[in-house]
């Protein structure tokens, strides 16, 4: 049974009004990054942005319907997809770090491994749900730390503000993933859907203003 069907009316009202505010915000990231990366950038850039920015609609669209789903059944597929974009974000998060900061064989070692694991956690997610749930876990938390073996690189060919915001995102997606984890706390999913807002809010600002050109 969905574990979701506690929450109250008010706390997954809003949840829906959350995440509804992502997918808005996010619709217009992909636009402004896309834009930006077609005027000024070339190939890798438009790429990269529009992989990226497609990630956090799927991740938010896919939030918002699942809260907003009444029905037990239907629900519970929409949180099985849910929990699937997550590793859709992640690897779509680091498409334009890999594509244009780090590019070269590193950057798409990187690009292949974030993305293998990805269609990975997602045939897990869909094909044997419920199933693996440890493995799974395990592999949100690799695929959101393999980052560290391109470290030096990134702090050579990306601002001091890009790698700020970089990771102040991985920090706030953390944080939020903390609190989600403690039962205890009132609404804890509600805070943890901010903290998600913020992290990918954070890593918007590290793309659009420090990884895409802007003249």
């Amino acid at each position: 049974m969905d574990r979701t069907q506690h929450y109250s009316p008010l706390e997954e009202r809003t949840n829906v009004v959350s995440h509804a505010f992502g997918l808005v915000l996010s619709i217009v990231a992909l636009v402004l990054m896309v834009v930006r990366a077609s005027v000024y950038g070339n190939a890798w850039h438009i790429v990269g942005a529009a992989i990226f920015g497609a990630s956090l609609i799927s991740l938010y669209a896919a939030s918002t319907l699942y809260h907003s789903e009444k029905d037990l059944q239907k629900r519970s597929r929409w949180r099985v997809l849910d929990h699937a974009t997550i590793y859709i974000l992640i690897a779509g998060t680091y498409t334009p770090f890999t594509l244009v900061t780090l590019n070269g064989p590193l950057g798409w070692t990187i690009f292949g491994i974030s993305w293998g694991m990805a269609i990975a956690g997602v045939t897990l997610k869909l094909f044997f749900t419920g199933r693996f749930g440890v493995l799974s876990t395990l592999m949100y938390v690799v695929m959101g730390w393999i980052i560290v073996f391109a470290l030096k690189p990134l702090i050579s060919n990306l601002s001091t503000e890009g790698l700020a915001w970089l990771f102040a995102g991985g920090i706030s997606y953390t944080a939020g993933a903390v609190i989600y984890s403690i039962k205890k706390i009132t609404f804890n999913h509600a805070i943890f859907h901010l903290f998600v807002l913020l992290g990918s809010f954070c890593h918007f600002m590290a793309v659009y203003e420090h990884v895409l050109p802007a003249s």
